[in-house]
């Protein structure tokens, strides 16, 4: 007997939660697939399945239940509203992060303004890439420490026409010159916290872009460190954070900047998250 969509993913969607996984994941792969929006989904959702569309299903369900991320499967993740190509060499975009980024840019609302900016382990490009298309008279750097990860932020530059630089290098130590702006979302986890991580994050994200010895704060360390001396005098960073760090962050780059002011601010899930030192 046919199946129609609904059929199909309903079927779906409880092997995912008989197994503990997020039963929405296979929706949201198949309704971007087939770039439906819910509207069109209403709309075809009792319609026959074609064969096609219900092997694609069988095969998106396979990889979730050994925890692939969607994202991955999909090849791309919204940020900020744009579009990102994502791939195992990079970490997926997070909402959290697009509140960093959003902190930033009402932090320097001026759309006039020239800035230089530096994005540090980048990743895919996502923040660096939007602050670039928010404030177009910036110059901005993006610096990752894989060359396979830079390419990644190269491509999705190209994909949404951001005119901005391309560092390979580790954190600063590359850096000759001042930045006004120091933004960065680092390995913040310490390996201590591995086994209360997500399955899905564990197997298939990068490790080099999640870990960081010190209890998580080596990176901030470093930063802090190269910072004195790429900042400039009224220059201003932008930190994400593990949601148990801001005291220990804020520390960190109060020794290093003694007459800066430090704070640390909550996400919208009432967490500490993010560090502004201006």
């Amino acid at each position: 007997m046919a199946k129609t969509y609904r059929e199909a993913l309903l079927r779906a969607s409880s092997f995912l939660k008989a197994a503990g996984k997020e039963a929405y994941s296979i929706e949201f792969v198949f309704l971007a697939r087939k770039n439906w929006d819910k509207t069109q989904w209403l709309l075809n959702m009792n319609q026959v399945i074609p064969l096609a569309d219900e092997k694609q299903i069988e095969l998106d369900l396979a990889a979730l239940l050994q925890n692939q991320p969607p994202q991955y499967l999909l090849g791309y993740a919204y940020f900020y509203t744009h579009k990102f190509k994502v791939n195992e060499a990079t970490l997926i975009p997070r909402p959290e992060t697009e509140e960093l980024v959003d902190w930033c840019l009402r932090e320097n609302k001026d759309l006039t303004a020239t800035k230089k900016v530096v994005d540090v382990g980048t990743g895919t490009g996502a923040i660096g890439i939007s602050l670039k298309l928010a404030r177009m008279n910036w110059q901005v750097t993006v610096v990752d420490i894989v060359p396979e990860t830079l390419a990644v932020a190269k491509e999705n530059a190209i994909a949404l026409n951001a005119d901005i630089s391309f560092e390979l290098g580790d954190t600063l130590s590359w850096a000759q010159e001042e930045y006004d702006i120091i933004i960065s979302n680092p390995p913040y986890i310490s390996p201590s916290e591995w086994e209360l991580m997500d399955e899905s994050v564990r197997e298939f994200e990068p490790k080099t872009a999640l870990f960081a010895a010190d209890n998580g704060l080596a990176i901030y360390r470093k930063l802090a460190q190269q910072a004195q001396k790429v900042l400039a005098p009224d220059g201003q960073i932008f930190l994400e954070i593990g949601f148990k760090q801001g005291a220990a962050v804020a520390k960190i780059f109060q020794a290093a900047f003694p007459t800066k002011t430090v704070i640390v601010k909550k996400d919208l899930s009432g967490n500490e998250r993010m560090v502004y030192v201006y």
